[in-house]
């Protein structure tokens, strides 16, 4: 009887971390959003099957963010928190890409106004959101 070695599938081809975010689903997003979206399952199947982008790390949000103008920042934020409580598996909790995005527009010393907080707040169940854990 021989012996072999088990050789572990490559990890990186299976880590979401690692997967680029694509600049066309994100402008989908975007104009998915234009209209003042409230229903999420609406959206194209390719949309909503995307689930993979709430668990992307904050760094590739943030060189993401720094691309898009903040009409383009606030309709992400709007996605992400409505995706969080109406699409299954996009559960961003203090990863969500919210966290992020919201300080990208912090840093351009443009914040969220307190309209656009009292809409997060009333969209989500995520204590969280926008500004991440303390």
């Amino acid at each position: 009887m021989s012996v072999g070695a088990w050789e572990p599938t490559d990890q990186a081809s299976n880590d979401q971390s690692r997967r680029a975010i694509e600049p066309a689903l994100l402008h989908q997003i975007v104009a998915a959003m234009e209209p003042d979206t409230q229903d999420l399952n609406t959206l194209a199947p390719e949309i909503q099957n995307a689930s993979w982008l709430a668990g992307l790390p904050a760094t590739q949000w943030l060189e993401q963010a720094v691309q898009l103008d903040d009409a383009r920042i606030w309709a992400l934020i709007r996605f992400f928190t409505l995706a969080e409580m109406q699409l299954q598996d996009w559960q961003g909790g203090a990863e969500s890409p919210v966290i992020p995005l919201a300080k990208c527009l912090r840093q351009r010393k443009s914040p969220l106004s307190r309209e656009q907080l009292l809409w997060i707040r009333a969209h989500s169940d995520n204590r969280y959101l926008p500004y991440g854990p303390l």
